[in-house]
């Protein structure tokens, strides 16, 4: 099995480290990356991941190494890391090599293919070709509806929730604001896309989900949050609802209120120093009143997805120990508390 993770950035940096790091039990051969524009302060980080065994291309001039076009026939799988419409374009491409079993792309890319989310519609890409992994904010959403309302959210009357996104990663200085930017709703219905690819996803799945979101970006460069307020059709119990908590492996629990520190000790404990749970929820700030209960939560940035895309790639190819690398690659990355 030969990869390609197409963007060596964030996302595509943490999922290289990860495929090498699993690569015996996911049954990885070739582990390649594609970097369009190599510049000098570049070489540095693909040195890194070319000790560790990564086999780098470009897609640029650069005379160094081989080029992409001349990697993607032998290709089986293609984890595309770009965004901004990007991977949408390259789908094309991808749809013709002929070694290719599957292909994943992420939030950004929605359209890809299949929106996907590890746990909440795993049967539905086995064997498909294209996948969309949603966003980290999305995945957050998703879980909480999960944990409150059931697998099918055979609970749920309705939702309400406000997304507090941070304005980008720490290494980048690009689209930082120097104040809170509300974002516009995108429909009446649902207001912003985290609810609306929610809702999509369950409803591939044949789940009615009735969800409303907004949001507001902060000047942060550390972790999202995301505020509920969610109406059940039978009432919640707290002790159900921590009971529930336990045995959700990819739901973390924090009784800290401060992100900076939570974001610190993912920095020192986390693989490569991420947090990959799908959300870290405030055990000791949810408010219960019968049928509605209301809290906050905080979203790691994209360490979720990026879980979600390794899982993808083990459904898309039709692992046969599927369940078993995915349940210790889980138990490994996922902490229980922070």
């Amino acid at each position: 099995m030969k990869v390609l993770v197409n963007g060596i950035g964030n996302i595509g940096t943490t999922l290289l480290n990860l495929l090498i790091e699993y690569q015996s039990i996911l049954g990885i051969d070739e582990v390649h990356a594609c970097k369009r524009t190599i510049e000098p302060w570049h070489e540095p980080d693909l040195e890194k991941l070319q000790a560790k065994g990564v086999r780098i291309c470009t897609s640029g001039n650069h005379k160094g190494y081989p080029q992409y076009g001349n990697i993607l026939p032998q290709i089986n799988y293609i984890f595309e890391a770009t965004s901004n419409g990007v991977g949408l374009k390259n789908k094309e491409r991808y749809a013709k090599l002929p070694n290719l079993i599957g292909a994943c792309a992420q939030g950004s890319e929605k359209g890809f293919g299949i929106s996907f989310m590890s746990g909440v519609n795993n049967d539905l890409i086995q064997g498909q070709k294209f996948v969309h992994v949603v966003s980290c904010n999305t995945h957050g959403s998703a879980a909480l509806l999960k944990l409150f309302c059931g697998d099918r959210l055979e609970n749920l009357h309705q939702a309400d929730m406000v997304v507090v996104r941070r304005s980008e990663d720490i290494g980048n200085h690009q689209r930082l604001v120097s104040g809170n930017v509300v974002a516009r709703h995108l429909n009446h219905e649902n207001g912003t896309h985290h609810s609306i690819d929610v809702v999509d996803m369950f409803k591939a799945n044949g789940i009615s989900c009735r969800l409303t979101s907004s949001d507001i970006t902060t000047p942060s460069q550390l972790m999202h949050a995301v505020r509920f307020n969610i109406e059940s059709i039978e009432p919640l119990s707290k002790d159900s609802v921590l009971n529930r908590l336990q045995q959700n492996k990819l739901l973390a629990t924090t009784q800290k209120f401060d992100s900076n520190v939570i974001f610190e000790l993912g920095r020192k404990y986390g693989f490569v120093g991420r947090i990959y749970s799908h959300a870290i929820v405030l055990t000791n700030n949810i408010l219960f009143e019968n049928k509605q209960v209301k809290g906050w939560a905080f979203v790691p940035q994209e360490g979720n997805s990026i879980l979600s895309s390794i899982h993808a790639f083990l459904l898309q190819t039709r692992h046969a120990n599927e369940s078993e690398i995915i349940e210790k690659i889980q138990s490994d990355l996922c902490s229980d508390q922070w």
